[in-house]
């Protein structure tokens, strides 16, 4: 059984001027990261938050969590706009459309579903039920969507025209994305080991091994140079390896053991991560506007 540590960093803002944590206190924050300033909170989920996501605007935030139920939020005012409560088990993981009308979560029901932010309706739109066991990761890319479950594969979803293509993976897949091209799949899979692989072909393009993955759901991400892989662990670092080559290029090192979440900057060399209680900013050397001059 994947374990969840108690709290999940997100970065949310397309611009990357915000990030939302969210955890085991059964809320959600927003933060200004390079203030280190709470703005606001959002509660009435009931139980404990897994996972959290922007809309593409930044004026909605949908969560999922142990109250098996998949809840949207008004940025500006908190309010609750929509809840449905259809899966049979807890919310793993959520993601929006990139038109924000379509919230997609995963859970451990085995099934990923789809409601329409627009409609009034308590159903959703439509139930993707071919993963085994749980699903553990989404990620949605134009008419795409990938989701990662621990029955061991990944599931890629093309909407425009209703394919859908298995790759297996051998373990848990506990972390699913695609690529900032849109061309790649970045796969992190239980025992230790991230890979690279061609979305059309399903061909193996890189393997990135050094990080420990035993218990936890941890996440894995390219970084916005495409230079980079990001990986979490459960040995106190962030892995980061070179793309092409597979090598450890730095080990970001954390006071707490297991470091869980992690999400990428949309525009610069920037990494939030997140271990125990806290969330981390990770920058670049030259990074001025952080740093200073």
């Amino acid at each position: 059984m994947t374990k969840y540590p108690s709290i999940r960093a997100k970065v949310i803002d397309l611009d990357g001027n915000y990030c939302i944590t969210c955890g085991s206190d059964k809320s959600i924050k927003l933060w200004n990261p390079l203030k280190s300033s709470l703005l606001k909170t959002y509660s009435g989920t009931g139980n404990e938050v897994l996972d959290a996501a922007s809309s593409s605007d930044n004026a909605q935030i949908a969560a999922g969590g142990a109250d098996r139920a998949c809840t949207v939020f008004d940025v500006e005012t908190g309010k609750q706009l929509r809840r449905w409560r259809t899966h049979g088990a807890q919310v793993n993981t959520v993601a929006f459309n990139e038109e924000s009308s379509v919230v997609f979560s995963g859970s451990m029901d085995c099934t990923m579903q789809a409601f329409d932010c627009r409609s009034r309706s308590e159903k959703p739109i439509q139930i993707f039920n071919e993963a085994t066991d749980g699903v553990l990761s989404i990620d949605v890319n134009g008419h795409e969507i990938v989701a990662g479950s621990a029955d061991g594969s990944y599931r890629i979803y093309s909407v425009r025209d209703g394919n859908m293509t298995v790759d297996y993976q051998g373990d848990s897949v506990n972390s699913v994305s695609f690529t900032p091209d849109g061309n790649c799949i970045l796969s992190g899979v239980m025992g230790g080991t991230v890979r690279l692989m061609d979305k059309s072909s399903g061909k193996l393009l890189a393997s990135y091994k050094g990080h420990e993955n035993t218990e936890y759901k941890l996440d894995c991400r390219v970084l916005q140079s495409i230079e980079h892989v990001a990986s979490g662990s459960e040995d106190g670092f962030v892995y980061v390896y070179s793309l092409l080559d597979s090598s450890i290029a730095a080990k970001l090192e954390h006071p707490s053991k297991v470091v869980h979440s992690l999400s990428a900057h949309p525009k610069k060399e920037r990494l939030m991560t997140a271990a125990g209680q806290m969330i981390y900013l990770w920058v670049a050397d030259d990074d001025t506007e952080v740093l200073g001059e």
